[in-house]
């Protein structure tokens, strides 16, 4: 090998390094196809909003992204995946709150949140509590009065113990003070089934958002400082008496590593189809909204939420099962 020739690898190699340190993505990236782990099986809400993300940012960026499903363990089996993949630019994973921030202190796993380089928040449930048609309250207030004169009567449904639906309804009964005994499901379904048959009596679930609409469940809060668009009868906590603000999220991340310009160029492109025409309406259907935050705002987020949590299960006590 000629010294022009090293001469010339040398230079290449130090240009590209300086691009990464210029915070510059480099000619040629991606030449082949990105991956998005998602924790959770096909069909469900975190595999339809990692498919919308990832088909929007593939037609962008003119590679393929592939979705790799990793279910298990509670999404803990992906999510150590994905804290264990290369932090080459060209793997990331999705998640919502509860995976990233609430799992590390419910069980014993092998990630931390600090595991995971934050690339854009992608969007923000509205939280919806939730009652059978007929039962005799019509909002979270009159629900709270009812409890409050017979303790233990009343019950509320999650999918899980440590789950976001089990927070909420912990930190709500706190500042109600109210007891609700807590039934646990392996998933929404079931439990939205025994609530119309009368069998528990209360969800913070917005799954039950299409219930609702139809008639078929009764809205008694939203828990978003505002009122959800697809459920405008139904007021929020805040004009209730009730100071909770209780939303979770949907973000993207890269492993712990990944060059800051790919970081920076992706945290945009996530940007952009959370932002095209239709998301909102499509979003709206699964009770979310698009609610983007770039790679800093979300890591503060990301530091925030895991504290909150970590407070909240460990002065609890709360053991996942």
């Amino acid at each position: 090998m000629t010294s022009r020739r090293l001469f010339c690898i040398a230079a290449a190699a130090s240009a590209a390094t300086s691009a990464w340190a210029q915070g510059a993505v480099p000619a040629g990236w991606p030449d082949k196809p990105l991956h998005f782990v998602t924790p959770y099986p096909p069909g469900g809400l975190s595999d339809q909003i990692t498919r919308f993300v990832a088909d929007r940012i593939s037609r962008s960026i003119g590679r393929p992204v592939i979705v790799d499903n990793k279910p298990g363990a509670g999404a803990t089996l992906g999510t150590e995946f994905a804290a264990r993949a290369a932090p080459d630019g060209y793997n990331f994973f999705v998640a919502p709150t509860a995976t990233v921030v609430v799992s590390p202190w419910l069980r014993k796993v092998s990630f931390r949140p600090e595991d995971f380089a934050p690339v854009a928040k992608l969007t923000s449930s509205y939280g919806l509590i939730t009652t059978r048609k007929d039962a005799p309250f019509n909002t979270y207030r009159e629900f709270v009065v009812a409890a409050r004169a017979a303790p233990g009567k009343y019950t509320f449904a999650s999918n899980g113990v440590g789950s976001i639906v089990h927070l909420t309804g912990v930190l709500l009964q706190k500042q109600a003070g109210i007891e609700v005994v807590h039934v646990p499901y392996k998933g929404s379904v079931e439990s939205m089934t025994d609530l119309m048959g009368g069998r528990i009596d209360l969800m913070y679930d917005p799954v039950t958002l299409p219930r609702v609409k139809a008639g078929e469940l009764k809205g008694l809060a939203t828990t978003n400082p505002e009122r959800n668009p697809e459920l405008p009868e139904v007021p929020t906590l805040k004009e209730q008496g009730f100071d909770m603000d209780t939303r979770s999220w949907f973000g993207m991340f890269a492993p712990r590593g990944t060059p800051p310009a790919i970081v920076a160029r992706m945290a945009e492109e996530a940007r952009k189809a959370m932002s095209g025409p239709g998301v909102r309406e499509q979003m709206l259907l699964s009770s979310m909204y698009p609610d983007y935050e770039p790679p800093a705002a979300f890591e503060q987020r990301v530091r925030a939420d895991n504290a909150f949590f970590r407070d909240i299960i460990q002065r609890e006590d709360i053991k996942a099962d």
